[in-house]
């Protein structure tokens, strides 16, 4: 369940990356460079997620990798959508 939660919370942040690409340049290509700048923001959000359940949660590094991947994938492929469809618009 903690898994959707952060995922749904990186879904929710790329919207805010958005919209605010949108307010700084008022045009698709603004947006879509939001969108790129997402997924560096979201590597940081997912590692520190990662790093929290190996310090604190009492999970081994190979047991949270596999989590981490998905956590950031997930998001970041939607970013990835997001930005080329922006990029061609």
């Amino acid at each position: 369940m903690h898994m959707v939660m952060v995922m749904g919370a990186g879904l929710l942040l790329l919207l805010v990356f958005v919209m605010f690409g949108w307010l700084w340049g008022a045009s698709p290509r603004a947006m879509a460079l939001a969108a790129k700048y997402f997924v560096l923001v979201w590597l940081l959000v997912a590692s520190t997620n990662m790093w929290v359940g190996v310090t604190h949660a009492g999970y081994t590094v190979r047991q949270e990798l596999p989590i981490l991947l998905i956590v950031f994938a997930a998001p970041a492929l939607v970013a990835v959508v997001v930005a080329w469809q922006l990029s061609k618009a």
